[in-house]
């Protein structure tokens, strides 16, 4: 089998749930960033964005529009500080698979580097609200262009905030 650090990095990362309340480095987030601009899109349109948000109160918004999406009242970013929103073009008709994409490389990212990062869905639904649409234009993006991909959140983990890895199903790969 082959090994590098890429595959390794694959292999150890997973969500986490659970964050202690500090915020994270600057280095650290600046380093998840860029390697989410280096995801590949779509004939390398760039069709998305990544909106970084680390206020408690922008936080707190976007936390209770996801949670009465899913019918909660809990924090549906585990507490989590900080969150990268992933929007796209909606006009480029791989916008869905290229923030996916960058998604992707954000948490695998994250997770190299030691921070705890989960995938949080329901960014469509947030950004097409009134109070998702208000917050697009607040960051000076057009309601009508961007869609929402979903949320990356970021953090230090707290203790038992990561789970040991699933064994993988049996027929995950079908060679043809």
């Amino acid at each position: 089998m082959i090994e590098n650090e890429v595959l390794s990095a694959i292999k150890a990362r997973r969500s986490c749930r659970a964050y202690q309340p500090e915020q994270i480095k600057p280095e650290e987030l600046d380093a998840v960033l860029e390697a989410g601009t280096w995801a590949p899109t779509g004939m390398n349109r760039q069709s998305p964005v990544i909106v970084v948000v680390q206020d408690k109160e922008t936080r707190d918004k976007l936390s209770a529009i996801n949670a009465a999406i899913m019918g909660s009242s809990g924090d549906p970013f585990y507490g989590a500080p900080t969150v990268l929103v992933v929007l796209s073009d909606r006009s480029v008709h791989t916008h869905v698979e290229d923030g996916s994409l960058v998604i992707g490389d954000l948490l695998l990212a994250a997770s190299s580097i030691g921070l705890g990062s989960c995938w949080i869905h329901r960014a469509k639904e947030t950004f097409e609200t009134e109070e998702g649409k208000a917050l697009l234009r607040k960051w000076g993006l057009d309601p009508d262009k961007y869609e929402g991909v979903g949320n990356c959140i970021l953090g230090y983990p707290a203790p038992g905030g990561v789970k040991a890895a699933a064994p993988r199903k049996a027929d995950y790969v079908v060679k043809a």
